[in-house]
């Protein structure tokens, strides 16, 4: 139909063409061509429009304005600006019109100016002016607007009573509130949610009271605000007091006893709705995941008559939250529609259950599907990023992320900081600490800790400094970070310094993770009397992480007696905690007590724990090449063996002697050192020497500690072939270079 009329206005049009024209438009023709203009304009056909308006035989002001109002509604600002400065003239409703676009388009400097220029104004006008400065957070131009205002309406005063509210003036819009009497509903309303967002309950309430009349915002707003207090006795009262429930209301109501774990009383209300919306179902589907009854949240799900996109997040975020990355992932993939939030989730799941290199993949795929990149998005990216320590594809998300502009917020510059310093780049690490404009205590942790875990003692304590200094107030994970920069570099004094100091300097009580530190600290240094009589002192029963710490140390020092109350200790709070298991393993071996290794197997069998295999891993040319002991699968095995035996020989020249005594088994040296030479950390060295080149540092990861003997390979390997070797495993970074390493061989 709409076809037809259109095509009608073109023929008559060209009859008119066919008789030159020769009697003006009526009023009536003129109306409808901008009817047929109006119609194209509410269905985006925009080009159909302007071709009706061009044809046009005689344009008023009112063609002009249809045309204007149907480029700002469709997203056209340039093209609504050109036609109207090229108007002949201009009546109030244009000026009002693009006044509102400059507006809309937060191009308020220009918006501005135009309303400088307008010949005459209205409330309209001053309204629009008013609503703009509101809306983008400048309250005083806003009230400036206000009182210049030479006659004001309902709109004007409750448009400085929500830029009040809405930009945490509150004192400001009780007193503007007091200031009249006869107020609209909505301002009644907007004041009443800006009490509850203040958590000011009781004066809501007050409000509530004494409010001449009442609507279902009214009703719903207070419902809401007892309901996120935990108040749902009061909540249900005022529900069954409302005259009007609609859909809202019973919503929420679903949603306070979801909020305050009465996810049964939610059911049965959710079932007794008359009427049920998106935002109803959604509501219970996200209390069943929060309640991890997945089975239930799906069978609701799948009962739901219409889905929005937030319903497929809610689930898909669920399965990720209870590490079912294979039921996200089907359906995310079923998703008719997806937004940046469920992009963000299915990426988080990856990177949550360790599947890093997956959450890389997706992130490349959202960016390829041409979704916006947000925040969250970015900081899991980064995140997986350094967990895998893949330097180079980090750097590309850092591309995307500066692109963007969110690579100096906190937010994203804390995720690029954290990623920097986990796979080993300390230089751009800081350039990125300095390119931070906010920096916040996030910020300041990282680099502190960053530096502590690569060795660099003096660096971290220097930041630590500098904090001080500029009067950031450190917090619990500042004292753990600077107590382990001191246990990583030995500075034992400064360490206790800090550790005895750190309540009456800075209000900060001792937790066990800083005992740990301070246990680690002193036991390293072989203090171990000291670390036990710390351990005694101690305002709480020692941890499983402290004992473990004593009995590290004990190894280090050859102290079998302690280590082995120390593991004892440890096996009775974490049976399966394998790390232990070997610690006392590797200190039986280095005593020659074979026998008490079998033993400590034994324990391992009964009790069902699996030791976690060892693996190391190298990043080339954006793709992860993994290795294990012995690895025999890798394409260039035996370009990598042949290096590793050219090696070898030349780090035995160099005065290597391989550390059998590491070895947990009782076989002949020979059979030791062979079972040493293939290491995962000693391959992946190897491949990365064969394959990245000469001006750039190898950077190696290894899930587990780095053993003594390929510590001490590396150190070798470092002088021989002069390279800078990174090294990062489960506990620490060790730097080599010309056969020195960064630890001091102090880990």
């Amino acid at each position: 139909m709409r076809g037809n009329f259109v095509r009608k206005q073109l023929g008559s049009c060209s009859l008119r063409k066919k008789k030159k024209q020769q009697s003006p438009s009526t009023d009536a023709e003129i109306l409808k061509w901008n009817k047929a203009i109006s119609t194209h304009m509410r269905n985006g056909e925009c080009d159909s429009a302007l071709r009706l308006f061009d044809s046009m035989p005689h344009r008023t002001s009112v063609s002009y304005n249809t045309m204007i109002s149907g480029y700002l509604r469709n997203g056209h600002f340039h093209l609504a600006t050109n036609l109207f400065d090229k108007m002949p003239q201009r009546d109030l409703f244009s000026w009002n019109v693009m006044l509102t676009g400059y507006i809309r388009n937060r191009r308020l400097g220009d918006a501005r100016k135009l309303f400088e220029r307008m010949p005459q104004k209205d409330v309209v006008s001053w309204n629009a002016m008013l609503s703009g400065y509101a809306q983008n957070g400048y309250v005083d131009d806003a009230r400036e607007v206000f009182e210049n205002m030479p006659e004001k309406n309902s709109i004007s005063w409750n448009g400085l009573l929500a830029a009040y509210v809405q930009n945490g003036r509150f004192e400001q819009a009780c007193r503007l509130f007091e200031s009249k009497s006869n107020w609209d509903l909505i301002s009644w309303n907007c004041l009443m949610a800006g009490y509850l967002k203040r958590n000011m309950l009781g004066g809501a309430r007050r409000l509530f009271d004494q409010m001449p009349v009442r609507d279902n915002i009214s009703w719903n707003t207070m419902i809401t605000g007892y309901a996120q207090d935990g108040d749902m006795l009061e909540a249900r009262r005022l529900f069954n007091e409302c005259p009007l429930r609609d859909v809202f209301s019973w919503t929420a109501m679903v949603s306070g006893y979801i909020q305050n774990g009465m996810l049964d009383e939610a059911r049965r209300i959710f079932d007794e709705m008359p009427l049920k919306n998106e935002v109803s179902y959604n509501a219970m589907v996200a209390g069943y995941v929060q309640s991890k009854e997945m089975d239930i949240a799906r069978d609701l799900f799948e009962a739901m008559p219409c889905r929005n996109i937030s319903s497929w997040n809610t689930m898909i975020s669920g399965y990720c939250q209870n590490d079912d990355i294979t039921q996200a992932k089907n359906l995310f993939d079923k998703m008719p529609q997806r937004d940046s939030v469920s992009w963000a989730a299915i990426i988080a799941g990856y990177a949550q259950t360790g599947h890093y290199e997956e959450a890389l993949n997706m992130f490349v795929a959202m960016k390829r599907d041409g979704e916006s990149l947000n925040r969250g998005t970015f900081s899991c990216a980064l995140s997986s990023c350094a967990d895998i320590a893949a330097l180079e594809l980090g750097k590309q998300v850092h591309g995307q992320a500066v692109k963007t502009g969110y690579e100096t917020g906190c937010f994203v510059g804390n995720a690029l900081l954290a990623m920097y310093f986990k796979c080993g780049s300390i230089d751009e690490a800081y350039d990125m600490f300095e390119a931070i404009e906010e920096k916040d205590i996030v910020s300041w942790n990282t680099m502190l800790a960053g530096y502590a875990r690569h060795g660099f003692g003096k660096q971290a304590l220097s930041v630590f400094e500098s904090m001080n200094k500029l009067g950031v107030k450190p917090d619990e994970i500042t004292m753990v970070g600077v107590l382990s920069a001191c246990s990583h570099t030995g500075l034992i004094d400064k360490g206790t310094e800090y550790f005895y100091s750190m309540n009456e300097v800075y209000g900060i009580t001792p937790n066990p993770r800083h005992y740990a530190c301070m246990i680690d600290l002193l036991g390293r240094a072989g203090r171990l009397e000291e670390a036990q009589n710390l351990m005694r002192s101690m305002p709480f029963e020692p941890s499983a992480a402290a004992w473990g710490t004593l009995l590290g140390a004990s190894r280090i020092h050859g102290n079998t007696e302690l280590a082995e109350k120390a593991a004892e200790m440890v096996f009775k709070m974490e049976p399966h905690n394998t790390g232990m298991y070997v610690l006392l393993s590797n200190l039986y071996a280095t005593s020659g007590r074979w026998v008490d290794v079998g033993k400590m197997r034994s324990k391992l069998r009964d009790a069902c724990v699996q030791k976690v295999p060892g693996y190391s891993w190298v990043e080339v040319q954006n793709k992860i090449h993994k290795f294990t002991v012995g690895d025999r699968v890798h394409p260039e095995r035996d370009r990598i063996y042949a290096f590793l035996e050219e090696l070898d020989q030349k780090m035995k020249l160099d005065g290597y002697v391989s550390s059998t005594k590491l070895v947990l088994h009782d076989v002949e040296e020979e059979e030791k050192e062979h079972m040493l030479k293939y290491h995962s950390e000693k391959l992946a060295v190897a491949f990365g020497i064969l394959t990245i080149p000469a001006d750039r540092p190898i950077r190696v990861m290894k899930n587990l500690r780095v053993c003594q003997d390929c510590h001490n390979a590396i150190k070798h390997i470092s002088k021989i072939v002069g390279r800078l070797i990174i090294l990062r495993d489960s506990h620490r970074f060790h730097h080599f270079s010309n056969g020195i390493c960064s630890c001091g061989d102090y880990w």
